[in-house]
């Protein structure tokens, strides 16, 4: 929430206030109150734009402005109740802000970034009923600028051609979300620190785009990795593809069908989305300000939840994977432990350790991966801490949903520490430097080995 919109909505509530509480005092200061706020609210307007959260509060301006005089104790009654209901039909809006705020990346770094289209020509996409289409696959690399100057990446895709619903969200919630910094220059050009920086790919959660982790990308590119992010069409909820088509999930994903047989069969779509990747980054052609600047010799795969899985299971299959780690993510598909080229890092959310199931395949995996690996619990955090989530909301609302998430800890400390934790688990394997794992994790709050 900007300043301007803080003090209208601050107005509004104080002038409607004053009005029930001191209705004598209101009648002389009312009109110059409700032109200081009508005022107030046009240029709120001019600066911003049309704000959705603020129709209800025109609604309780326009109530204020008319000289309506209650003579009669259940009508002055009446009135205050009505004042009240329309207070908390302006300020209710506000439980989900205009646009996140992102803090600024830690490392030493400042960040680039550039989004790549492409189509997968052998790949048939099975979610559509067009036997003519073709696998689409979005990429976001996250890079080591030379300078944070240029345009600012957007946060989402999309945006002005949303479906009618993201996240089941109506889309003009995300009207202003073209304001988000994302701390990162669109195609800057990739720091000269080095010749060739090593290669992270991220996967996102089930349905979730990479858009919601761009706090946490943003930040681990700053430490000095190109973070390259995907989008899997037809299941996130939103991606744009190389022909200008924005498109939410398929049928079948909108329907919630996340039993495991599914994602049994969805985590093989995802592995052959990351491999094609892994094979368009070493062509090396067409990749814009990192054409020749990737060292796909030192590559990790890094997923959250359902990425994990599919980072973990694309390390067991691919040899040029030469780590990976799974964020909070339940294990599928058949992982070969002994396939796995390098160490294996599970960081957990605070409850999710208690599983059943995700106890059993994780140690199962664990006690077969020839290099070893860490496995780490951040205390306080709850699943959605790792993603920009809680960003969506008010501060307050934050608080209250931190307590039935049973995650009290905020969205920026849980990506710090995961940050932290994740750059030095990566140091060894992507830069040959010694990093001791376990005493960067002894130094992050509440997190702590876990069994």
């Amino acid at each position: 929430m900007s300043l301007i919109e803080g003090a209208l909505l601050g107005g509004l509530l104080a002038a409607a206030a004053c009005r029930v509480a001191w209705p004598g005092r209101w009648r002389p200061a009312g009109p110059r109150a409700c032109l200081a706020l009508a005022a107030l609210a046009l240029a709120q307007a001019f600066w911003s734009g049309f704000t959705w959260q603020f129709v209800g509060g025109y609604a309780l301006l326009s109530v204020l402005a008319w000289p309506w005089r209650a003579r009669r104790r259940w009508s002055r009654l009446a009135g205050a109740i009505g004042l009240a209901g329309l207070m908390l039909a302006a300020l209710g809006p506000w439980a989900i802000l205009p646009s996140p705020r992102l803090p600024a990346p830690r490392g030493p770094h400042p960040v680039g970034s550039t989004i790549y289209r492409w189509v997968d020509g052998g790949r048939a996409e099975l979610a559509t009923p067009d036997a003519a289409d073709r696998r689409h696959v979005v990429a976001q690399a996250w890079y080591p600028a030379a300078a944070a100057r240029g345009r600012k990446v957007a946060y989402m895709d999309g945006l002005g051609r949303l479906p009618g619903s993201v996240y089941g969200l109506p889309r003009f919630i995300f009207r202003r979300f073209g304001e988000t910094d994302t701390h990162a220059a669109l195609d800057a050009p990739v720091s000269t620190g080095q010749a060739r920086w090593p290669v992270v790919i991220f996967s996102p959660g089930y349905g979730a785009p990479r858009a919601v982790y761009a706090g946490l990308l943003a930040d681990l590119a700053s430490q000095g990795y190109v973070v390259v992010a995907l989008d899997h069409p037809y299941e996130s909820a939103i991606v744009q593809l190389a022909d200008g088509r924005v498109v939410g999930p398929a049928p079948f994903q909108a329907r919630g069908d996340t039993g495991v047989p599914h994602m049994e069969r969805q985590v093989l779509v995802r592995a052959a989305d990351v491999r094609f990747v892994l094979d368009r980054l070493a062509r090396g052609d067409g990749l814009g300000p990192l054409s020749r600047r990737l060292d796909l010799t030192r590559v990790a795969a890094i997923g959250h939840s359902f990425g994990g899985a599919t980072a973990v299971l694309i390390a067991s299959r691919d040899a040029r994977i030469r780590a990976a780690a799974d964020i909070d993510g339940m294990l599928y598909g058949d992982v070969r432990a002994a396939g796995l080229r390098g160490p294996l890092l599970l960081l957990e959310s605070g409850g999710t350790q208690q599983m059943p199931r995700y106890v059993r395949a994780t140690r199962a995996v664990m006690a077969e991966v020839p290099a070893g690996g860490w496995r780490y619990a951040i205390g306080g955090s709850n699943h959605l801490s790792f993603t920009d989530a809680e960003r969506f909301l008010s501060p307050p609302t934050r608080w209250v949903a931190a307590r039935v998430m049973h995650g009290p800890r905020g969205a920026a400390d849980t990506q710090a520490v995961a940050v932290d934790i994740l750059e030095a688990f990566l140091r060894g394997p992507l830069r040959d430097e010694p990093a001791d794992v376990t005493a960067v994790a002894a130094r992050s709050a509440q997190a702590w080995p876990s069994r």
